[in-house]
C-alpha cells in the first residue's frame, strides 16, 4: 500500500524562486504517484515564515490551482527551525506517513527523494540528505563549515557532517521529534538523538537559481552558537580548565616575583602587568558571554512561549 508523503517547504522572502520550486516538486510528486511509490493524496506544505515580500501571495495563488499545495502563513518570522516544526505538525494533522523537509531554493537535489523513499521502504525511519562535496560554496564558507563540524564532533554532539535540514522522517520519527519541548531548536542535533534506524543519501548541491541566501555571516554565526550551546556544556568546562591554567601561571609569576625581590633585582613590570590585565580581562568577558548564552537559554525555556502562531492557511482561504 502506497504511503502519503508530505514535503515541508519553509519559505522566507522566496518570491523569486517559489513558483519554480513548487513546480519542480509537483512534477516529482506526480511521477512518484504514477509509479505507485507514494499515495495520490501526497502534498507540499509551504510555510511562509513571515516574509516581507509577495511570497505568501505566490503560495496562495499556486494553491488555488495546484492540488498538491497547502500553504501556511505564520504571523511573524520565527526562524527556519520553528517553521519546520509548524510544517511537521501540520503534516501529522493531515495524516502524513512520511515527511521530507527541504529548503525552498531547491539547491538540494530533489532526485535524492527517490533513494530516500527506497531506503524508507527497507525499514529506515530517518534518511539524511548529505552533500558529497562543498565545491559550490565559497572558500570562507567551506572553512567555517569544517571548523563548525569539527567543533561539534569535539563536543560529542551527534550531528551529521554536511547535512542541512534535507531529510526524510517516518510518522513515528516525527512524533518522537515533536515530544522535544525546548524552544531553542537545533534540529540537526535533535533528530539524531531520536535513535531510530537511519541511513544517508549523498547528493551534489547546485547554486541558487534566483534570490539570495537567508544565511549571511551573522546568521551563520548565530546558528553555530545555537547548535554548540544547545548540545554541550563543554564550553563552560573549558572556561574552568583555562581558569585553573591561569591560576597556575599566576602562582608561578608570584614565585618569580618573590625570588626576584629576595635577590634584589629590579622588576620593571609595567608592560607585563598591562598585558596581563588586558588578556585576563578579555578572558573574563568571553567567559561571561558563554555563561550568558546558557543563562539566556534557561530564561527563554522557562517562559514556555509558543513556537509560532498561524495567521492563515490556504485551506481556510478556500472556505
Amino acid at each position: 500500500m502506497s504511503k502519503r508523503l508530505s514535503v515541508i517547504l519553509p519559505c522566507y522572502n522566496e518570491e523569486p524562486v517559489i513558483r519554480q520550486s513548487i513546480d519542480r516538486l509537483s512534477g516529482k510528486l506526480a511521477s512518484l504517484i504514477d509509479a505507485g511509490t507514494i499515495d495520490a493524496d501526497s502534498m507540499i506544505i509551504a510555510i511562509d515564515d513571515g516574509s516581507t515580500d509577495n511570497t505568501w501571495n505566490a503560495i496562495a495563488g499556486i494553491a488555488s490551482y495546484n492540488r498538491f499545495v497547502v500553504g501556511i502563513k505564520l504571523t511573524h518570522n520565527v526562524g527556519q527551525q520553528n517553521a519546520l516544526i509548524a510544517g511537521l505538525e501540520t503534516a501529522i494533522q493531515k495524516d502524513a506517513d512520511i515527511t521530507i523537509t527541504i529548503d525552498a531554493d531547491l539547491q538540494d537535489d530533489i532526485n535524492a527523494i527517490d533513494k530516500m523513499l527506497e531506503l524508507h521502504s527497507q525499514g529506515c525511519e530517518i534518511v539524511y540528505g548529505v552533500r558529497n562535496d562543498r565545491s559550490s560554496d565559497s572558500w570562507f564558507k567551506r572553512v567555517t563549515a569544517r571548523m563548525f563540524y569539527n567543533f561539534m564532533k569535539a563536543t560529542q554532539a551527534k550531528i551529521i557532517p554536511n547535512h542541512s535540514d534535507y531529510r526524510l522522517m517516518s510518522r513515528r520519527a516525527v512524533e518522537l521529534l515533536l515530544a522535544y519541548e525546548e524552544r531553542n531548536l537545533f534540529l540537526r542535533g535533535i533528530v539524531p538523538l531520536i535513535g531510530l534506524k537511519s541511513e544517508r543519501v549523498y547528493y551534489s548541491r547546485t547554486p541558487r537559481h534566483a534570490g539570495y541566501t537567508k544565511y549571511p555571516l551573522g546568521k551563520m554565526l548565530s546558528f553555530a552558537i545555537e547548535g554548540i550551546t544547545s548540545f554541550s556544556v563543554r564550553p563552560i568546562r573549558a572556561i574552568f580548565t583555562v581558569g585553573l591554567a591561569f591560576m597556575f601561571i599566576a602562582l608561578s609569576i608570584l614565585v618569580y616575583v618573590i625570588v626576584a625581590i629576595i635577590q634584589g633585582r629590579n622588576i620593571p613590570g609595567w608592560a607585563s602587568i598591562m598585558l596581563s590585565i588586558w588578556f585576563i580581562g578579555s578572558l573574563i568577558l568571553i567567559a561571561l558571554g558563554i555563561i550568558g548564552e546558557y543563562v539566556s537559554k534557561i530564561y527563554l525555556e522557562s517562559k514556555h512561549r509558543p513556537r509560532y502562531f498561524i495567521d492563515r492557511t490556504t485551506d481556510t482561504d478556500k472556505h
